[in-house]
This record gives C-alpha cells, structure tokens and sequence, in this order.
C-alpha cells in the first residue's frame, strides 16, 4: 500500500510540474512594446543559454518566454517582420520588451533609429514554428504571411 501511495504522489507531482512548465508559453500570445537591439560589442559573447551570441543570426533576449520559444516581432511603424528564437536573458532597460540581434533589426528597419514600437507574438516552441490554418512560410524570405481565407 505505501508503494502505491508513493507511486500516485510522484505522478501526482510530475503532472503538476508538467503542467506548470508547459504553461509558459501560450501559441499565438502577443505583447506590444519597445525593441532595441544588442550592441556589437556583445558578439561573440556566450548567451543565457550557454551559445555563443552573433550578430549575423535571428535571435532575440526576452525576460520571460522559456529559452528556444520562436517570436515573430512585427515593426508598428513599417509593418516589417521576422521571426527571431529566444536564446538570451534581457532586456535590462525597462523600458523595453525584447532585445533583438543586429541581422533582425536590420530586417525590421530598426538600426539608424536603435528603438521600435512592436509587437511580438508566439509562433513556436523548442526552436520549431508553428503555423495556423491561414499561415504559411515565404521560402525566400522565411517570414510568416496570412493567408486570405
């Protein structure tokens, strides 16, 4: 009997600790806010998530979203997208929601301003995306286009 009992908590546990690890990230949550991007003096530097960082990839810093989880970051004032993975810890200015590398704000036409109102929404987890029924990938620029119903 105090298998059984030992066997039902430990279940009982690894449910909750799956459920509260899976429940990080919500698919298609979004956020508005202020992006600016790494400084050049960072390349080569090693990232939360032990890679080394360079500028020339489409990565990104957040506070909160689990490591690996895929962002598309839209730029509000051109309409410009790209989908960045999270492999770092940031931003520390306050005042902003993400930390882009260098390659995603040039793509997002943020570089000769160095800040951004944008929205960033959840489109995949462990470095996968995913898309909706109406979404597909433009094959040559990567980013995630809508389709008409």
């Amino acid at each position: 009997m105090l298998s059984l009992r030992m066997y039902i908590s430990v279940l009982v546990l690894s449910i909750w600790a799956l459920q509260e690890s899976s429940a990080q990230v919500v698919l298609g949550a979004t956020e508005k806010g202020r992006a600016s991007y790494y400084a050049s003096s960072l390349h080569g530097r090693k990232t939360a998530f032990g890679e080394t960082f360079k500028t020339t990839e489409l990565s990104a810093a957040h506070r909160t979203y689990p490591l690996n989880t895929m962002l598309e970051v839209t730029n509000l004032d051109n309409n410009e997208k790209v989908v960045v993975r999270v492999n770092d810890r940031g931003p520390y200015a306050k005042s902003r929601i993400i930390d882009l590398s260098r390659e995603a704000a040039k793509l997002l036409g943020i570089v000769s301003k160095g800040v951004a109102n944008v929205a960033v929404r959840v489109v995949g987890m462990e470095g996968m995306i995913f898309l909706g029924m109406q979404e597909e990938t433009d094959v040559d620029s990567g980013k995630i286009i809508s389709m008409a119903p």
